[in-house]
């Protein structure tokens, strides 16, 4: 397996002052290995994209709590108090993103756009600093899309030529982000050896540079 790698390759991969996304929504589907390794590793400064900032003492979280984030942007920081802490002090630049358009700006990154147009957010705090566009007579915000140095990523099962498949809502923010990152690393609770059922594939493995045993 080519794409094989160890968690201490995978993390060294990752490195302080890059943009990093992180699938995952809270708990589920999240890829804790290889998070707890960069804690380890000492790798900081890093520039978050993800649904959320977890729990305090769970994968993302401990990032906010170890203090190796310069920058969260995110949908949702209410389960982590460390997170509003942070920000309210100033010791985190935390930009809010409502999820579904957090969720197609990273879309776009992965297809090349410059960004979409959306009416969420018009007439809010999200509207500030943003170009606003009137098309048969609504009003859209430009939402500029998202790209990332390296996309990590949880998988249900993966196979050896990185094809991932998802069981039920771990798929989340998962199945986007391989198409928006220069470097893309899978945690995979299981390894199949060949190709898994094309049937079952929700990522291609042309998206996916790495490949790590994740699970218990």
């Amino acid at each position: 397996m080519k794409k094989l790698i160890s968690l201490d390759e995978a993390a060294k991969l990752i490195k302080s002052d890059s943009t990093l996304m992180i699938g995952g929504f809270l708990k589920c589907g999240a890829p804790k290995k290889i998070i707890d390794k960069m804690l380890d590793l000492g790798i900081t400064n890093l520039t978050l994209i993800a649904n959320d900032t977890s729990f305090p003492d769970n994968e993302k979280g401990k990032l906010v709590v170890n203090k190796r984030l310069k920058k969260a942007i995110v949908s949702h920081i209410g389960t982590n108090p460390e997170t509003g802490r942070q920000m309210n002090s100033g010791e985190l630049d935390v930009q809010l993103v409502p999820q579904g358009t957090l969720a197609e700006i990273i879309r776009a990154g992965g297809a090349g756009l410059g960004g979409v147009l959306t009416p969420t957010g018009v007439g809010t705090i999200v509207e500030e600093g943003k170009q606003v566009v009137e098309i048969d007579n609504k009003k859209f915000i430009i939402e500029k899309s998202l790209r990332a140095d390296v996309a990590i990523v949880y998988g249900t099962k993966v196979d050896s030529h990185g094809n991932i498949a998802f069981f039920g809502s771990t798929r989340n923010f998962n199945a986007i982000m391989p198409m928006a990152a220069d470097l893309v690393i899978v945690e995979a609770d299981e390894i199949i050896d060949g190709c898994l059922d094309p049937n079952e594939i929700v990522v291609p493995g042309i998206f996916v540079d790495y490949i790590v045993k994740g699970g218990n």
